[in-house]
């Protein structure tokens, strides 16, 4: 039996906070803990999965053109060599990315450097290795590929374009303005497991186990690629080693793994070397961003203006939506926001880790230091100053809003100087010291989720969803939702995760899966409660469920009277959604030393206050915030695409040359959270917090860079190189 509720209005009931188990917010160990770090955990390549053969995808040496030829003969003779797969199906696949869509048809076509064209089968993952590299491949190339954004004619996105008032008008009337450009550069996802599927066939059905993020969508996507029906195929993704973004849609090894097991008609794995990874799946775009601020004598914003160049292939729709809550953070009622895009061959443009406000927020909360210097007002005062009361673009009021006292507990608990400030103020031998801050803004999204509850007749409980865990916690969260609407311990409840035939949700990505998949375990829940009930002569208001047992001493089980009960929750968004400005908010605080003499910078302490709903378990919540705290110091100091200008491939393809900080450059990290209730984000009043903790962060690193030393910075990520040239004399 399912149970369908369609959220039209804000549901301000709290029902989870009337519960009697107390288990719902705590800081739990995660569940799957113990088999994660005893190796029991299976990820998409430790299937045990008998007579596998092994693949390894080519790639293209070329930047644009097309394959003429590809020589089987050239490494059939090789030792355990199989076979060779170069289907269309396979290039037209990595031809169109993977930027969460469906491929399109079409002839193949190269259109990057480094795009998978074909798959060697063989008996060992060596020898298919080995046979890959000498694979015989001519290419009929196109000359004149464009590679650099900023040479090539780009086009407005016009659904992000805003005209309002008189910019320039507000810029040349206004007491104070900033009219500054900042660069960053591509990022990775460099997630810890490498993209990996294994592809095995029964009569016409087939069974994938990959890394993937959205089994909702990927399996959509894979019935499109094979040209078959979503009944037919299974995906399997237990336990996902990191995804960031770049397992959202599905990528060239699982296609290639099916084709592979159709044409030899036994299982095939294939996994991508992390130079594959890094050269073939989606990237974020690097980034053009002009800010232009203009505020009164008293810092009140009288002018906004955000317009950023991103790229992507051509015929990509996914454009980094760098402006994605400059929309709404601050005010200022003559607004000028453009986004462009510049289509040239590199490898597809996509999601990676809080796409648009990972690079957004921290060109915005630069400029915002600037003008807070220039105006003569503290940091964080001037943010307060401008917290607008509702979306000054489109009149909506906030779901609800804690930046305010996410920037007042969070400059408390950092030891935060109010003042004015000056560079320079502090040295301990050749190291000037500093602090910096920022705001942080991360949209909030909610999708719709389907969960299947079972109260088992031994008073234990199952919930079952198609939504995966990269990492994040969902299956300690579900577990948790589960044991506190139905009174039982955590431990009592197995969660069922990453499995096509389970009910469907929306996956993990943009942060809403704990919100809509929670969302869908509470509904079924609820039903479950209400039968329950009932058989009590209660409501299920009323119904108190704690241990296992009700307030008058009934156990679960002689309510069951030896039958498991069994509901299946639909969650779906309503008009709710066109009715607020959702969002979840926070404020970072940095304190970095800067070198002297090498310009070098050290991150000492970082603090970030988070307000996003209700916290449903304290311990991931936070393991998520210093995630992306995490990420922040690397957008700040360290990590950047780097593509060589000829011909446009990438030069910085592995974890010992694309930077992402390691133990030593993370300080101590400390997180508030600023719990709040919104009934307007979710049923269960939770929103995202996995991508929140790293919009912004950047900033407030570059921002305490120009208090220490003086050195203010345009360009991410802040090299030594960089901080020395722009520092004073």
């Amino acid at each position: 039996m399912t149970v369908h509720f369609k959220q039209d209005k804000p549901d301000n009931s709290n029902r989870l906070d009337g519960m009697k188990q107390g288990v719902l917010g705590k800081p739990l160990p995660r569940i799957e803990g113990l088999a994660k770090v005893t190796g029991t955990a299976p990820y998409a390549a430790e299937y045990p999965v008998e007579n596998c053969a092994e693949g390894v995808l080519v790639t293209a040496t070329i930047t644009r053109g097309k394959v003429t030829s590809i020589d089987r003969t050239s490494v059939l003779s090789m030792p355990g060599v199989i076979a060779v797969v170069d289907d269309e199906k396979l290039c037209t696949r990595a031809a169109q990315g993977t930027a969460n869509e469906a491929p399109m048809q079409g002839p193949a076509q190269i259109c990057y450097w480094g795009q998978p064209i074909a798959l060697v089968i063989a008996e060992t993952f060596e020898q298919a290795r080995d046979a890959a590299k000498h694979l015989t491949v001519e290419y009929l190339e196109v000359d004149g590929a464009p590679l650099d954004p900023g040479a090539v004619d780009p086009e407005e996105q016009d659904d992000e374009t805003v005209h309002q008032g008189d910019l320039a008008n507000a810029m040349a009337e206004a007491a104070h303005s900033v009219d500054v450009t900042y660069t960053t550069k591509g990022h990775a996802s460099a997630a810890m497991e490498p993209h990996s599927a294994i592809a095995q066939w029964d009569g016409n059905k087939l069974t994938v186990h990959a890394s993937l993020q959205m089994l909702n969508y990927n399996i959509a996507e894979l019935a499109d690629a094979l040209d078959m029906e979503e009944d037919n195929i299974r995906l399997i993704s237990r336990f996902v080693g990191g995804g960031f973004g770049s397992k959202l849609g599905i990528s060239e090894e699982v296609v290639a793994a099916a084709l592979a097991a159709t044409q030899i008609g036994r299982p095939v794995r294939v996994v991508q070397s992390r130079q594959q990874v890094f050269q073939t799946v989606m990237r974020r775009s690097e980034t053009t961003q002009r800010l232009r601020l203009a505020a009164d004598s008293n810092g009140k914003l009288t002018g906004f203006g955000h317009e950023a160049l991103v790229s992507n292939l051509p015929g990509e729709s996914f454009a980094e939506p760098v402006l994605q809550s400059s929309h709404f953070l601050y005010g200022g009622e003559n607004r000028e926001l453009m986004l462009k895009v510049a289509r040239i061959h590199r490898m597809t443009a996509g999601s990676v880790r809080a796409p648009g406000e990972a690079v957004g927020m921290p060109a915005l909360e630069g400029a915002m230091d600037v003008l807070a210097e220039k105006a003569g007002i503290d940091p964080v005062e001037l943010r307060l100053r401008n917290i607008p009361e509702k979306n000054p673009e489109e009149d909506l009021p906030f779901s609800s809003h804690k930046l305010a006292e996410c920037l007042k507990q969070g400059a408390e608990a950092f030891g935060w100087e109010c003042g004015l400030r000056k560079p320079r103020q502090r040295r301990e031998g050749e190291w000037w010291i500093g602090t910096g801050m920022a705001s942080a803004a991360r949209v909030h999204n909610i999708a719709e989720a389907k969960a299947r509850v079972t109260l088992k007749s031994d008073g234990t409980a199952l919930v079952e969803t198609d939504m995966t865990d990269i990492g994040t916690g969902t299956y300690t969260i579900l577990a948790q939702i589960a044991g506190e609407m139905l009174g039982l311990d955590p431990e009592q409840v197995l969660v069922e995760l990453g499995d096509t035939r389970h009910p469907r949700g929306p996956g993990s990505g943009g942060s809403w899966g704990a919100a809509s998949t929670g969302s869908a375990v509470y509904i079924a829940c609820k039903a479950i409660r209400e039968e329950l009930a009932a058989k009590t002569g209660a409501s299920e208001e009323e119904l108190e469920l704690r241990e296992g047992k009700t307030a008058t001493g009934e156990t679960l089980t002689s309510l069951l009277d030896g039958k498991d009960l069994a509901r299946e929750g639909h969650y779906e968004p309503g008009e709710i959604e066109d009715d607020y400005t959702a969002s979840g908010f926070g404020a970072f605080f940095a304190e970095v030393r800067v070198n002297h003499y090498t310009g070098e910078t050290r991150v000492d302490r970082m603090l970030g206050a988070f307000g996003f709903g209700r916290v449903l378990n304290a311990k991931t919540a936070r393991s998520q915030c210093i995630g992306g705290i995490t990420w922040s110091i690397g957008v700040a100091l360290t990590e950047a695409l780097e593509f060589d200008p000829r011909d446009g491939h990438l030069v910085n393809c592995d974890l010992a040359e694309y930077h992402v900080p390691v133990h030593r450059d993370v300080p101590d990290v400390e997180v508030v959270l600023v719990e709040e209730r919104d009934g307007a984000a979710s049923p269960i009043q939770a929103k995202g917090i996995g991508e929140l903790g790293m919009c912004g962060g950047a900033a407030a690193i570059a921002n305490a860079i120009y208090n220490a030393c003086g050195a203010r910075i345009y360009d991410y990520p802040m090299t030594p190189d960089r901080v020395l040239a722009a520092m004073p004399d």
